[in-house]
């Protein structure tokens, strides 16, 4: 198996670094009732509900009652961002999926509530290649690394297209950053496709993806597609030399974007 697809078996219930500078993931489910202490140490965090309500205390503050959506198909995220030195505690109310995405920092920013009335909701690309992108902790919003957004895929569509890369830093045209993908397909058999590649192939990896699995983006191009049938969520946390989405367009296909016209009726998938 490449190693770039990784099981859930290695950041299930426990925190997880891929061998990145600055990234690092957990996924962990609380039974009802059930309390889970962390701290963030030297590391800015993001809490993303992707299903269920908890409730979080920490040395910054207190939120009760956070999340709505049963999954992730079922609405828009909540998420948490705590700064760096932040014990925390996070109590399921009638239990709960949660996702850990972390950034090594330095700088210390206000902890905050991303509630769904404050995420940024975009219906990207055309065509076969539209998609929906919820930002929660875009480039604007005051951390120091830590970016992250969830994408919807509908069934049989393309994401990530044209294929773009961001691993040189090069501002304002691309930066470096490291990126991972963790997948959600809405029916448990369906799967993704993914390719990894570099313009010389020394990477030139197809994957493919089922719920619960991560891809490590470390450099090169990441395009995705969606099984037909299958609508497909992921979860991407990014960090690297600055806080950007630039991104650099393989110049084999970014003819595409000339050619998109119309919007996928499917999207938005899920709506405020």
């Amino acid at each position: 198996m490449s190693d770039l697809l990784v099981r859930p078996e290695a950041f299930r219930n426990r925190t997880e670094d891929f061998g990145y500078e600055f990234l690092s993931f957990e996924n962990r489910g609380l039974a009802p009732g059930e309390t889970y202490f962390g701290d963030t140490a030297q590391r800015e965090l993001a809490i993303v509900v992707l299903g269920g309500v908890c409730s979080v205390s920490s040395t910054k503050g207190e939120w009760l009652g956070v999340g709505q959506r049963a999954t992730v198909f079922d609405g828009l995220p909540y998420t948490l961002y705590l700064p760096i030195h932040t014990a925390f505690s996070v109590t399921s109310n009638e239990g709960c999926d949660l996702a850990f995405c972390y950034a090594r920092a330095e700088e210390e920013y206000p902890a905050r509530l991303i509630t769904p009335a404050h995420v940024g909701i975009e219906i990207r690309g055309g065509g076969n290649a539209t998609r929906q992108i919820n930002s929660m902790v875009p480039p604007t919003f005051l951390a120091q690394r830590l970016i992250v957004v969830e994408v919807f895929t509908p069934a049989g569509n393309w994401s990530s297209f044209p294929p773009h890369k961001h691993d040189v830093h090069n501002p304002p045209g691309e930066v470096d950053l490291e990126e991972l993908y963790y997948y959600r397909i809405q029916r448990p058999e369906g799967f993704a496709v993914q390719k990894v590649y570099t313009a010389d192939r020394r990477i030139d990896e197809t994957l493919t993806v089922r719920s619960g699995e991560m891809v490590l983006v470390r450099e090169g191009y990441h395009p995705v597609v969606a099984a037909h049938g299958y609508n497909v969520y992921y979860l991407n946390a990014l960090a690297g030399s600055a806080r950007s989405l630039a991104a650099s367009d393989d110049p084999d296909y970014a003819w595409v974007r000339n050619d998109w016209k119309e919007k996928d009726p499917r999207l938005p998938m899920v709506k405020r």
